[in-house]
């Protein structure tokens, strides 16, 4: 059962965060806490998105798939596009649903739309799919994020927030609850409302958790660059709570970008 598309999410909202902040880091006005570069969900999309010639890519998985003793694991590679301070900035990204067969592709976009101090708004869908095959179906979701703007939540090395927090509603993936979910005396719906929020801890990195409509999920969100170059990381556990599938998993993600 290839539920992946739940946890898909990750790789591209950490990746369109960091990519997002570093490339307006120089605009804002001050005084202004940009977000800081570490991922801000595990499962969950953030208004920011990538934009201005950003491309990007990673790689994730859950381990086990739900009511599987499976691991599942997916690939995205994208691009940003656009200002979203001036007007509006596009993320695509495509996502190989299932990188174990490579068969099956889908596409993902995001709009994002900066609307004051570290606060954004996007609009986007998700699991556009290429090909035949998947049990993906199209999600949409608006959603809003902003960076806390106290001097209380600063980081007084980097100037940027510590904390972040985002909601949003969305169709499908955060409302609707897969057969098994169903056929194990779950119900059919969540909530259609979801949200994040993360808090650097120690300089490092962020904790973060979030409701994903379906769910309780929690981990540690990291960026690193090396050469100049930004490693993305995060690594959770998903499903916490009884609401939808068999028991707390593994969720990761590694991606990497690069600012044409």
């Amino acid at each position: 059962m290839k539920r992946f598309r739940y946890f898909t999410n990750a790789a591209v909202a950490i990746l369109a965060v960091m990519f997002a902040s570093a490339a307006s880091a120089a605009e804002l006005p001050s005084p202004s806490y940009l977000p800081n570069y570490h991922g801000k969900s595990v499962t969950t999309p953030v208004a920011w998105g990538a934009s201005d010639n950003v491309v990007f890519m990673g790689i994730g998985g859950t381990t086990p798939a739900p009511y599987t003793d499976k691991t599942d694991g997916a690939a995205v590679f994208g691009f940003g596009v656009g200002d979203p301070q001036k007007n509006v900035g596009l993320q695509v990204a495509f996502v190989s649903v299932d990188i174990s067969e490579w068969k099956e592709y889908s596409l993902g976009l995001h709009l994002s739309r900066e609307i004051g101090k570290a606060m954004g708004i996007g609009i986007g869908v998700e699991s556009i799919m290429l090909t035949d095959g998947g049990d993906a179906t199209e999600s949409y979701y608006v959603v809003y994020s902003q960076g806390i703007q106290s001097d209380t939540f600063v980081n007084p090395k980097t100037g940027k927030s510590k904390l972040h927090y985002s909601v949003g509603v969305g169709t499908n993936r955060f409302g609707e609850k897969s057969p098994m979910d169903v056929a194990s005396g779950k119900g059919k719906y969540g909530t259609y409302v979801f949200t994040n929020v993360a808090y650097e801890v120690a300089d490092s990195f962020n904790l973060v958790a979030d409701w994903n409509g379906l769910n309780l999920n929690a981990g540690i969100a990291k960026t690193v660059i090396f050469s100049g170059i930004p490693i993305v990381t995060t690594i959770g556990v998903a499903d916490l709570t009884e609401n939808s599938g068999d028991g707390p998993r593994m969720v990761f993600a590694l991606g990497t970008g690069y600012k044409l």
